[in-house]
């Protein structure tokens, strides 16, 4: 059993042969693949092509799945629980919705303006963005099963915590007035055949690329220019053991940043090799996705600015204290 899971995520997930296939190719067109050129070449073609292609496949399945939760639907599952309940399902919604925080935000406001409780909508906008199905599979590739699901969990109790919280301190009067003044239409979807969910799946898998193939390259680049040209050094004293505000300045570097899930997973996987510490290259990830600024830029025209500095005061706080208890078990462990 062992063995054939090693297969499973190294060459099924991983796609340890197709790196050995790309390094036998670029040695046979007399590059040196152990020069810093031809390593970040090599690597940039390699995460190139597995990104695209696991994008691809769980963008597919995961929009199928999605087909079956419209925003009528998640709307009368969502009203149907009370409590922190309610901020349960609403993270778990979050893991079959769109992949980047500035996607998840019409639908946030969609749903503050159906009525919803506030602290369960922020539940599905943490989460959304954070976790989902495909980040899941994409971890597991890079820092195997226990990591990925640890990942996914955290991520979850980010979200439900966060929007208890912000519904226990009753921040209603915080939203801004045309969002609570808008009237919720609510139509009830058609009922779509097998064949009009895979087009639909095929249609997301589609835009969904072409949206989010630029912030890949862009990812693959920075990893391949971490991977093979800073030195370890450099990435040790930043986001190593010996350096206490490691998981800090990894937030606080990644908030500015835009990109989703797919794009983060290649630097995190070059800091990784690098030595950066577990808990930092989360830490990164979590604030890359969920507080980056152009999305702040966009919650900011649906709520005021208290709520907002809650919100990102919440979600970063959440993601150092993940950072830090990773940290801490690998160094236990």
């Amino acid at each position: 059993m062992h063995v054939a899971w090693g297969f499973f995520q190294n060459q099924i997930l991983g796609m340890k042969w197709l790196n050995d296939l790309i390094g036998h190719m670029l040695a046979m067109l007399g590059l040196d693949i152990t020069s810093r050129l031809g390593g970040s070449l090599r690597f940039f073609i390699y995460d190139v092509i597995k990104i695209v292609v696991l994008l691809c496949v769980l963008i597919y399945g995961i929009s199928y799945i999605q087909s079956y939760f419209p925003p009528e639907r998640s709307k009368k599952i969502l009203g149907g629980f009370r409590g922190i309940g309610a901020n349960c399902i609403a993270a778990l919604l979050g893991t079959v919705t769109p992949f980047c925080s500035c996607s998840s935000i019409p639908l946030f406001i969609g749903f503050t303006s159906a009525g919803l409780p506030l602290g369960v909508t922020f539940s599905f906008l943490i989460s959304s963005p954070m976790v989902d199905l495909g980040s899941l599979v994409l971890l597991m590739s890079i820092f195997g099963a226990p990591i990925a699901v640890a990942y996914v969990a955290v991520g979850l109790v980010i979200a439900v915590i966060g929007g208890t919280v912000i519904e226990k301190l009753h921040m209603e009067k915080y939203v801004e007035e045309y969002i609570k003044s808008a009237q919720s239409v609510d139509i009830e979807a058609a009922e779509l055949t097998r064949r009009d969910r895979l087009q639909y799946a095929w249609e997301q898998m589609r835009d969904t690329f072409k949206k989010v193939f630029p912030y890949i390259l862009i990812g693959v680049g920075i990893g391949a220019l971490i991977h093979n040209w800073i030195p370890e050094s450099w990435i040790a004293i930043a986001l190593g053991g010996n350096n206490p505000f490691s998981v800090i300045l990894a937030t606080l570097v990644g908030i500015p940043m835009y990109a989703d899930i797919f794009g983060t997973i290649p630097v995190a996987e070059a800091l990784y090799a690098k030595g950066a510490q577990l808990g930092a290259i989360l830490a990164f990830m979590m604030g890359v996705t969920t507080l980056s600024l152009p999305s702040m830029i966009m919650l900011r025209k649906a709520v005021k600015p208290r709520l907002l500095a809650l919100f990102i005061g919440i979600c970063a706080a959440g993601i150092i204290i993940v950072g830090y208890l990773f940290n801490a078990f690998q160094y236990l462990f």
